[in-house]
């Protein structure tokens, strides 16, 4: 009986080893197909993402780690501060290794000013990371002090948590204080909120639990937001000086919760769908999760009782990035009403089912969004006053072979007849701010201004809801002067891109900040600026009451360009038809402008400068925009023969351009009709292949911007040729885009125009950031695929425009997308 229970015991002992052995190993993290160490609840990424070219640092990069479902933490790297900046300094990426045998990945980087290589390594030992920074020379002595290792840690994901290091205890603030220290070189930094051997950040919240520790080196604790509001919570080490080798050493620990499983997210459209609409919800499931068969309409009755309306099968459409898909089609239900999706344990906000629901879709982008962004305006709502009349000081003439911080660039030559520096009088009329930011950026302007004139000649809609008063630089949101809004929109657009070939004689790439301590200004425009010109003979703090000794103006990049030139020649043309009746002395200067402007290009090589901001795009593609508008709004024979010769251009790049040649069919010969059908319908033989890609059927685009504007574009392009060929391209088509945009969409459903649908964007990258908050009917760019596998949009932190950024081009395509599917609707 003895030998019994011992060999019995011994079973029960290896039994339990083995289960808890293989336990165990289920929580290592290991290096997966994607090259990245995955472990459930946490992945850690080790350079999968670079840098951003164009903006310095956009805070996707270095060592990264998504947390139960949550990208917080990021750049983790050797940097020269404790805090750094955007603008700051980077390293450059030279190489990546996967050691799969070491069950490791190293990153090889290099500061070639000052001659500085070092690889960061990540190596997965059991359920930590352990991080080095490796260098075979000592640090140049310039650096000492300087460069560290840095772990960032997202602010939004660490408000109202504590943190220790070592015995001693704190809570992360809510808002950034100091202490900071003083530079001899006057700069300002800050000193560590705590300093020590380990840290433990959200040591009670086990969803955020990550600790960092060290016997090597000094674990310092930073606020980065006290240098800039996009500064994120800061764990560095400093390099020691006079070492090689494995400098720094970390061992760092991310907590997950047992057998984690992300869930369900339930895609649809917060605004809701008409009754005759497809209605489809796209459900994504944690890789983990076990599908379920079916997912359920229910009716909100006005008890607050829930009253099943449908249920139906969730069929499983397949894997795409990191998630599974189900798709749940309700098109049958068509009674007017207030439902929600039910999937599981899970139910999504109210939508509505109703003939009206995109009616005032696109009101609060006219009413509020594109006022609010008015250059050179006073903007009044009611008791707030969103800024003031800004850049009554426009503009300095850019200095030659400067390249802006921006993108902007000028080339050697002014292309005017100012010298740099000198005031350009007559540029301080009309524009928008371009995004979060405040520039007046050409190309920009053009495609809005076209936008906004094809939504009025398109659908008219006769909306009175603002008071603008140009020759007193006034704007009065709620509160109707008489006049259409539209136009009066169109017009101040219009204004900025003619004041340019007055001022110039051509189209110039834009106006922007000269200063980066402007440039990064939030708040009210009019405080970047004393509004007075620049006179350099007087001293800072001297003015005449015209002038003023304050280097604070913007300036103007002037460099001509032909793509420039056309695309305005376009936007002129386009305007010309939008303004007639209304301003017809301004349509008709426009419409000379616009045609002297073509005329000139079609008598002279293309002038190129290929410099960011500075390129004004494709110039065929340009040309094709200018051709077209000019042909629809004179008739003139000669554009319709040109258009004919770039019927090359047209078939190469359809996708891009499919609806400029379809617009030109009524000017066209029966020929030219019959190429555009047939490309039309190869066009259409790739429209489903979306669906194949991914479970929302729309171009999703992958890199450092998010791809709605491309998804919007995307549907008006296939309204304009549905309206042509109906028989050749489905409405659902363009229906689709919008749905993406209302909350059909991966990684959340939040609607992405601030103020429409029932959950919607209220935390973006506006001129009010920092306060957190929104503009009504601005859009953001929406999902940004992280490399490799990665959706995000973050609603608690506003501070990343490649996600969050209010841009004026998007506000345009969104307003005439929405009378587009109100028009296919029969919705008057």
């Amino acid at each position: 009986m003895k030998t019994l229970i011992n060999k019995s015991t011994s079973i029960l002992i290896i039994s339990i080893w083995i289960l808890s052995s293989a336990f165990i190993h289920a929580q290592d993290f290991r290096i997966n197909e994607q090259d990245y160490f995955e472990n459930r609840g946490a992945n850690v990424l080790v350079f999968s993402n670079w840098y951003d070219g164009n903006f310095s640092d956009s805070k996707m990069s270095g060592v990264e780690v998504i947390h139960h479902g949550v990208r917080t933490v990021t750049n983790g790297d050797v940097r020269l501060h404790h805090t750094p900046e955007q603008w700051d300094e980077i390293p450059s990426f030279v190489e990546r290794k996967i050691q799969s045998d070491e069950n490791a990945i190293e990153a090889f980087l290099e500061y070639p000013d000052y001659d500085f290589s070092y690889s960061v390594k990540a190596k997965a030992v059991g359920d930590e990371i352990h991080l080095s920074v490796n260098i075979e020379n000592e640090l140049p002595e310039e650096l000492a002090g300087r460069a560290g290792f840095n772990l960032e840690f997202l602010p939004s994901a660490y408000f109202e948590k504590a943190y220790l290091m070592d015995e001693k205890s704190g809570v992360f603030p809510l808002y950034p204080s100091g202490p900071m220290n003083v530079l001899p070189s006057g700069e300002t930094e800050p000193t560590p909120l705590a300093q020590g051997k380990k840290i433990v950040l959200a040591p009670e919240d086990p969803e955020r639990r990550i600790s960092i520790t060290t016997d090597k080196n000094e674990l310092l604790l930073f606020d980065g937001r006290n240098k800039a509001q996009n500064g994120w919570f800061v764990v560095r080490s400093l390099i020691p000086a006079g070492e090689t080798g494995n400098v720094i050493e970390w061992s760092l620990n991310v907590n997950r919760i047992p057998d984690w499983t992300r869930k369900p997210m339930i895609a649809h459209s917060q605004v809701g769908y008409h009754p005759t609409q497809k209605k489809e919800a796209v459900i994504e499931l944690d890789k983990n999760d076990n599908p379920k068969e079916e997912a359920a309409l229910l009716k909100v009755l006005p008890g607050g009782s829930l009253e099943e309306s449908y249920t139906g099968a969730a069929e499983e459409w397949g894997n795409y990035l990191r998630y599974q898909y189900l798709t749940f089609d309700f098109s049958s239900v068509k009674k007017e009403g207030l439902y929600v999706v039910e999937y599981g344990d899970q139910q999504t906000l109210p939508f509505r089912i109703a003939e009206d629901v995109y009616e005032k879709a696109w009101e609060p982008t006219l009413d509020i969004f594109f006022p609010v962004q008015m250059d050179h305006m006073f903007v009044d709502e009611a008791y707030r006053v969103w800024h003031g009349a800004s850049h009554l000081d426009d503009a300095l003439q850019a200095p030659v072979n400067h390249e802006h911080f921006d993108l902007y660039a000028q080339d050697s030559s002014t292309d005017t007849d100012y010298e740099p520096g000198e005031h350009i009088p007559g540029l301080n009329y009309g524009g928008w701010y371009d995004a979060g930011d405040y520039d007046i950026r050409t190309q920009t302007h053009y495609y809005v201004v076209q936008n906004l004139a094809l939504a009025w000649e398109a659908f008219r809609p006769e909306r009175d809801n603002t008071t603008v008063e140009q020759e007193n630089r006034y704007v009065k949101l709620h509160a109707p002067d008489g006049r259409d809004d539209l136009l009066q929109q169109i017009e101040h657009g219009t204004l900025a891109l003619i004041a340019q070939f007055r001022a110039v004689g051509h189209a110039i790439p834009g106006i922007v900040a000269a200063h980066l301590s402007q440039y990064t200004h939030l708040g009210d425009g009019i405080t970047k600026t004393d509004n007075l010109i620049y006179n350099p003979e007087l001293d800072s703090l001297e003015s005449d009451g015209f002038t003023s000794g304050r280097f604070d103006d913007r300036w103007a990049f002037t460099t001509e360009t032909t793509a420039l030139n056309y695309g305005s020649s376009a936007a002129l043309a386009a305007a010309n038809r939008a303004l007639k009746g209304y301003n017809d002395e301004l349509a008709d200067e426009i419409l000379l402008a616009a045609i002297d402007a073509w005329d000139k290009e079609q008598n002279r090589e293309p002038k190129l400068f290929r410099h960011g901001n500075t390129t004004g795009g494709n110039v065929q593609d340009e040309e094709l925009k200018a051709t077209v508008e000019l042909l629809i709004t004179t008739q003139d024979e000669k554009y319709a023969a040109r258009l004919t010769e770039l019927l090359p251009v047209i078939e190469e790049r359809f996708m891009f351009n499919a609806s400029l040649a379809v617009r030109a069919l009524p000017f066209m010969d029966e020929e030219y009709g019959e190429k555009i059908e047939k490309l039309v319908q190869n066009y259409s033989q790739n429209l489903d292949r979306f669906y194949e890609v991914n479970p929302f059927g729309v171009p999703i685009t992958e890199g450092g911007w998010a791809g709605g504007g491309t998804v919007i574009g995307f549907a008006m392009n296939n309204y304009i040729l549905h309206k042509a060929f109906p028989e050749i391209i489905d409405r659902e088509y363009v229906f689709r885009g919008l749905n993406y945009i209302y909350g059909t969409h991966p990684g959340s459903n939040i609607s992405f125009v601030s103020g429409v649908g029932t959950k919607s964007k209220k935390v973006a990258y506006g001129m009010n950031r920092a306060d957190y908050s929104f503009i009504a009917g601005g859009i953001v760019p929406g999902v940004l695929i992280l490399p490799p596998d990665f959706p995000e949009n973050k609603e608690d932190w506003p501070f990343l425009w490649g996600e969050n950024e209010y841009v004026i081009s998007v506000g345009s395509s969104y307003l005439y997308l929405v009378h587009a599917v109100n028009e296919l609707l029969g919705v008057e």
